[in-house]
């Protein structure tokens, strides 16, 4: 990996590969929905839309017409902690893309017509992730695990406040937070690292100003059950306990363990419940990591009658593992597993430009994959117990249920028993 910092501090991260046909570029801003006020909130995804609806230059069409032609993929997404808009093309096309995400980037007009007429869209997406429940229930779960935080609101806001966001608002937040040092640009492809900073330069070189400093506090979690009801065919639940933040140092460890208890067709829990006692079609669990917080959850999907057991199953994973551990050939296993998903997950060159985006920003540099591997192999069961037995903690635990529960009770008891 290649990095450039231009003198206004963007920094412009490449990977070479030569051997792939496509390049994919992004332009990264170290923002997202944890920077908003509550006010504020959802004002990060819906810019992320406004940045597709015309430009000085370009109209919504347009935008869409030039990447379409060549056969490429225009798009963008809004996390928690940053906001991406790339482009993935064929490596000859690439200043076309440059200059596309360029355009929009530093000439969008946010004109008034087009922000109402993308309020509805958005007030549409927010509805269909309440309409979708195995999505939502992890929404739920958030805002009883980290109440009150950033971190707990969802990413799209709350129809209450997309509705309230004005044009002016928009661009008092992008004066706050696009600025030059929260901005990345990571390419990954059939690309000349020094012809992109050339590229970038041109584009956005005579961006200014510092960001705002924002109060991060990380959040505090709140064990408990919280119960909603909804007429659905079935019950969805996700239990969870306090994580690991992205740059902990025991990241490889907690990997392995989740590898362990969900992360597949061959996990524990997958196999307990799906496979040897039928109660639920889709199990897994993962982690969701941040700067400076995290949480290790666990979803399935069941019947209203199965909802204690399956809560006491997931309950007894936990248990078993804090307290011996991974056999000596699971832990070969998953070690294995981690590391083939890993390099699999890698075969894209738009994968391979989030990789650098994610590490830069997290990490503050490049973190090479024989590392990655070699940290992986470094993990023993001493280290699985001592994480486990951190992570896993029973008064630390907390239960969001969503569904219609058919006269089940759920409260305390379930966690405690």
């Amino acid at each position: 990996m290649q990095i450039t910092r231009l003198s206004n501090g963007v920094r412009v991260l490449s990977e070479r590969l030569p051997d792939l046909p496509s390049v994919t570029a992004g332009i990264w801003v170290e923002n997202g929905s944890r920077y908003e006020t509550t006010a504020e909130a959802g004002i990060s995804h819906f810019l992320e839309h406004l940045f597709f609806k015309g430009t000085e230059r370009r109209t919504a069409a347009a935008i869409a017409e030039e990447i379409d032609s060549v056969g490429g993929v225009l798009n963008a997404f809004t996390g928690k902690e940053y906001t991406c808009y790339y482009a993935k093309v064929l490596a000859e096309h690439l200043p076309l893309a440059l200059d596309v995400l360029g355009d929009i980037f530093i000439h969008s007009r946010f004109a008034t017509e087009e922000i109402d007429r993308e309020r509805s869209v958005v007030l549409q997406e927010i509805s269909q992730i309440e309409d979708t429940p195995d999505d939502f229930v992890h929404e739920l779960f958030n805002r009883a695990f980290w109440p009150g935080h950033p971190l707990s609101r969802p990413i799209t806001g709350s129809p209450e406040t997309v509705a309230k966001l004005t044009r002016d608002d928009f661009l008092r937040f992008l004066d706050v937070r696009y600025r030059p040092d929260r901005v990345l640009v990571a390419a990954a492809g059939k690309l000349d690292h020094q012809a992109l900073v050339d590229v970038v330069g041109r584009e956005l070189g005579g961006l200014e100003g510092v960001a705002k400093p924002i109060d991060g506090s990380p959040p505090a979690p709140q064990p408990g059950v919280s119960v909603h009801e909804k007429p659905l065919e079935q019950v969805h639940l996700c239990l969870g306990t306090p994580g690991i933040a992205q740059c902990d140092r025991d990241r490889y460890v907690a990997h392995l363990l989740n590898m362990a208890l969900g992360g597949g067709m061959s996990s524990r829990l997958f196999q307990e419940i799906r496979e040897r006692r039928g109660k639920a079609y889709t199990v897994y669990s993962f982690l969701s990591s941040y700067l400076d917080a995290g949480y290790t959850g666990v979803y399935v999907g069941t019947s209203a009658e199965w909802v204690p057991e399956v809560v006491a199953l997931v309950r007894r994973e936990f248990a078993h593992v804090a307290r011996e551990g991974l056999a000596p050939a699971e832990l070969a296993r998953v070690k294995t597993q981690m590391k083939g998903s890993l390099l699999l997950g890698l075969e894209t060159s738009d994968s391979r430009m989030s990789r650098i985006a994610k590490n830069d920003i997290y990490f503050g540099r490049d973190v090479p994959l024989d590392e990655v591997s070699a940290e992986i192999d470094r993990v023993t069961n001493d280290d699985i117990l001592r994480v486990a037995q951190r992570l896993f903690r029973p008064d630390a635990m907390a239960l969001t249920v969503l569904g219609d529960l058919k006269g089940v009770k759920l409260d305390g008891e379930v966690l405690a028993g």
